[in-house]
C-alpha cells in the first residue's frame, strides 16, 4: 500500500510540482494550503508523513506542528527559506524529524521522504537485539514501540533514536555529537541545544508516565547516558 503524504504550503506552484513529483514515485498525496486548514484534514485523513512549510497564513508550520504534536509522533518534514535558521532550529527542537531548504530539488525531498519513512518503517523480518529490555523500559525497534513500566510512551522518530542511542550502552556517556548522528546521521547539522531540546522533550514523556523517571542523566559538558538499574 502506498504511503499517504500530507503536503502543506500556501505556494500552489509547490503544491502542484511537489505533489505530481511524489505521486510519480507512488506515494498518495492530499494538499493543504495552510495550517489551519491541514489540521482539520489530517483529524479525519491520516497520512504517513506531513511536509510543512514554516511561513504560512492562518496557521504557521510551526504552529502546526505543535498541535500534531499534542497527539500524534507523526513524521514531519519542514521546508524552510534560506533565512529561516532560528525557525529551522526551533522545528527541530519542537519535534521535526528533518527539513529542507527552499529553493530545493524534488530528488533531494524524496530521498529525505525516504530516510525519514525508512527509519519508521518495521523491519521485514525479525533480527537479533531488535527489542532493548532495559529494566522498566522497553524498545521495540521494528515496531517503533516504546514502554516504561509497561505503559506505552508515544515517540517521535526522532525521540525514538535518541533513547535507543543511550539505552543500548547503560552507564555509557553519549556526546551531543554522538546523539545527533544516531538521530539524524551525517547528512545533517543541527546545533547542540537541539539534542538538548529531545533530552527534555523525552523526559515530560516518561514522567507522563511516571514522574519518578530519571534515567535519562545530564553529565555537564559532556554529553547524557542512560543510568544502569
Amino acid at each position: 500500500m502506498a504511503h499517504k503524504i500530507a503536503l502543506v504550503d500556501d505556494d500552489r506552484n509547490i503544491l502542484t510540482s511537489v505533489s505530481m513529483a511524489l505521486e510519480s514515485e507512488g506515494y498518495a498525496v492530499k494538499t493543504y494550503v495552510d495550517g489551519a486548514e491541514a489540521l482539520a484534514g489530517l483529524k479525519h485523513e491520516p497520512v504517513d508523513l506531513a511536509i510543512l512549510d514554516i511561513k504560512m497564513p492562518r496557521m504557521n508550520g510551526m504552529e502546526l506542528l505543535e498541535n500534531i504534536r499534542r497527539g500524534s509522533d507523526l513524521p514531519v518534514i519542514f521546508l524552510t527559506s534560506k533565512d529561516d535558521e532560528i525557525d529551522e532550529m526551533l522545528g527541530l527542537r519542537m519535534g521535526a524529524d528533518d527539513y529542507i531548504k527552499k529553493p530545493f530539488s524534488q530528488r533531494l525531498l524524496i530521498e529525505r521522504i525516504r530516510a525519514v519513512l525508512r527509519r519508521r518503517a518495521p523491519a521485514a523480518k525479525s533480527s537479533p537485539g531488535s527489542v532493548i529490555q532495559q529494566g522498566d523500559l522497553m524498545l521495540d525497534a521494528e515496531r517503533h514501540l516504546c514502554a516504561w513500566r509497561g505503559e506505552p510512551v508515544n515517540l517521535t522518530v526522532t525521540e525514538f533514536l535518541i533513547i535507543q542511542a543511550l539505552a543500548r550502552r547503560p552507564g555509557l556517556v553519549k556526546s551531543r555529537d554522538q546523539l545527533i548522528d544516531a538521530a539524524y546521521g551525517e547528512n545533517i547539522y543541527v546545533d547542540d541545544r537541539t539534542i538538548d531540546s529531545h533530552i527534555k522533550r523525552l523526559r515530560k514523556k516518561f514522567r507522563d508516565v511516571d514522574d519518578a523517571f530519571s534515567q535519562i542523566e545530564t553529565l555537564y559538558g559532556v554529553g547524557y547516558r542512560y543510568k544502569t538499574a
